[in-house]
């Protein structure tokens, strides 16, 4: 397997490792999780530059950072030149640019090593060896490929570069024929293409030159006495499905619960039910989208999402120049490890076309009806549908191999009692899966919940029917709709800007607290980050709740370096949302059984208290 499987079972291994003590090699694995990047609503031009894909908003947005800017710089660009384009933009487009440029200048920046010298001075060190695992596109991706269409970017990041921005401005389509795998097995496509993950921490400290991800999390980790021989980065080919990763790639963890399982089945890793408890000291679950991303879907769908829905007339004309819906549609269902993140959890978990458990007082339209239509019932033939209704739609517009490679590696529902999720475990299918499979047997494994929240995320969405006689594409968002709480199409709720409050808090303050879903009894402790940013910084600061810039953030990184260091019961919860309450709302419950054993065990302990308080009047 890769390295990581000799990290954990031994082998081939340098020596340096094998003589590493059992329980001290692989104690902790703390593993912040993050999936996607988002753009905060009040600052789409500010962050503009970064938007997923680039696109020619970005390459604009980045050139006026360049220029004012000698962290960022443009190499191998090529004949690309930002003079020549800048000659052809509006007025008004390049005053928004030059405004994106001053926010950063005028960004306060605060001393990314403070928080590991205020932890050194107090006597903090290094303890347990640390991985961290990245989520979803964090990892950057170069070509290892030696044919005539591949020798051009030989070693060169198609993902995660300049090199990457040049390759979709100057050659698309050989941009798009790399990055894609092969639709029906999954892997690399035909023709000798072949794009590998890239490695150490190199892999994912930074996007692009000065759009940092993991640095600010490495430069404290480091200032208490980390580095490479106790630290690791265990980087992967993102686009796989699970399954596939085992078939040519390293196990990374969305994908460490996946993991979990894998290690200990028998058809896995043939670890053993107590690997876990035996070699993982902690899990640091960093925004970890458990239930998935609702924007997962109508990227899949359409190839849309809020950031597409709100840019300008003239953002949206450059992008569909450079990659339209269709494209777009095609490129995600051609990575299938970006659809792990379809929402789970179904209606039970996201509402039905009446209600959901985060519905605020005073909506016009319920969170459950998740896709919309302006003119439902109506001529046009289409209905407002729910999540699991949205999923089915989806898999009858789509193509078959698409649909085949979804469902043969993922599933989405839920498992209502201990047997199932039981039976589950022999389902590699089920394994992403929180609400269909269990946590592993490790009463000693602590679990740490870290995420933001108070950041504006989509969470429903208005269609309309598509107006392009040659897409196809049956339905496309409405952006044209903004009224009430509807902005160009899209309805938002609560989460960090990515991922929805339901989907990174549920598991940690009520599913896991479920007898079938953690039988073992797994310390879980949470702590919300409200969203706080500061005015003029375009990554929000050091008390921003973004789901990539949360990364920076000072208490976080105190919050890790802490449990790393073997302190994490000293962090005390802190929950400040309203996520206790939507969780009791969705519609999943402890068996009956074990509802009636803690109601024993609640009166087994008043009726010690009432002893100790008889005792205490005597």
């Amino acid at each position: 397997m890769s390295a990581l499987r000799r990290r954990i079972f031994g082998g081939s291994s340098p020596a340096a490792r094998e003589d590493t003590p059992e329980k001290a090699g692989v104690r902790l694995v703390p593993v912040p999780k993050i999936i996607t990047v988002d753009r905060p609503k009040t600052r789409k031009r500010r962050t503009g530059f970064i938007f997923f894909l680039g696109g020619l908003f970005g390459i604009v947005a980045a050139g006026f950072f360049a220029g004012k800017n000698d962290l960022i710089d443009f190499p191998d660009m090529g004949e690309l030149r930002m003079d020549s384009l800048m000659d052809v933009l509006p007025a008004g487009f390049v005053k928004d640019a030059r405004d994106l440029a001053r926010g950063e200048r005028e960004a306060v920046n605060y001393d990314s090593f403070s928080v590991g010298l205020n932890l050194l001075a107090q006597g903090v060190r290094a303890n347990h060896p640390v991985v961290m695992i990245p989520g979803v596109i964090s990892t950057g991706l170069e070509s290892w490929g030696t044919s005539n269409k591949s020798r051009p970017y030989f070693r060169k990041r198609l993902w995660g570069s300049w090199s990457m921005m040049r390759a979709l401005v100057l050659d698309k389509e050989g941009w798009k024929r790399h990055i894609m795998l092969d639709k029906y097995t999954g892997l690399d496509p035909e023709g000798g293409i072949k794009l590998r993950a890239a490695q150490g921490f190199d892999a994912a400290d930074f996007f692009i030159t000065g759009y940092w991800i993991w640095n600010k999390i490495l430069e404290n980790l480091a200032t208490i006495g980390y580095d490479p021989t106790n630290s690791f980065t265990a980087a992967y080919d993102w686009r796989l499905s699970y399954k596939n990763l085992e078939v040519r790639d390293h196990m990374g963890g969305q994908v460490l619960f996946y993991f979990f399982h894998w290690v200990a089945a028998e058809e896995g890793g043939g670890g053993g039910d107590d690997w876990v408890d035996k070699f993982v000291d902690s899990w640091v679950n960093i925004s970890g989208c458990m239930l998935g991303a609702l924007k997962g879907l109508p990227a899949m769908l359409s190839g849309e999402m809020k950031d597409t829905a709100q840019l300008n007339a003239f953002a949206v004309y450059g992008l569909e120049k450079f990659l339209s819906r269709e494209e777009r549609a095609e490129l995600f269902r051609a990575m299938p490890g970006i659809s792990s993140m379809l929402p789970i959890g179904g209606d039970a978990v996201w509402g039905n076309a009446t209600w959901a458990p985060d519905d605020l007082p005073g909506q016009t339209t319920t969170f459950g009806q998740f896709l919309n239509f302006k003119h439902m019932n109506g001529s046009n033939g289409y209905r407002n549908l729910t999540v699991d209704q949205s999923l089915e739609y989806l898999y009858t517009t789509t193509e078959d191999w698409y649909v085949n490679q979804v469902k043969g590696s993922w599933s989405h529902g839920v498992s209502h009692t201990t047997q199932e999720v039981e039976a589950n475990e022999k389902d590699q299918r089920k394994w992403i899966n929180p609400l269909e499979t269990r946590l592993p047997l490790a009463p000693n494994l602590k679990i740490y919940c870290f995420y933001g929240m108070g950041k504006p995320t989509e969470r429903s969405y208005f269609y309309r029917p598509s107006e392009n006689p040659l897409s196809n594409l049956n339905i496309t968002m409405d952006t044209t709709l903004t009224q009430s709480e509807i902005d160009h199409g899209v309805i938002m709720g609560e989460g960090d800007g990515t991922v929805n409050l339901l989907s990174v808090g549920y598991m940690c303050n009520k599913g896991w607290k479920m007898h079938r879903y953690n039988p073992a009894g797994v310390e879980i402790k949470v702590f919300e980050m409200p969203h706080e940013p500061e005015r003029f910084s375009p990554r929000g600061g050091p008390n921003t709740g973004d789901h990539v810039d949360i990364l920076g953030r000072q208490s976080l990184n105190d919050l890790i370096l802490r449990v790393a260091a073997g302190k994490g019961a000293d962090i005390e919860e802190n929950v400040v949302s309203g996520i206790k309450g939507y969780a009791n709302k969705v519609k999943i419950w402890e068996e009956e059984e074990w509802v009636v054993e803690s109601i024993k065990r609640i009166e087994s302990v008043e009726k010690v208290i009432e002893k100790v308080d008889v005792k205490k009047e005597v």
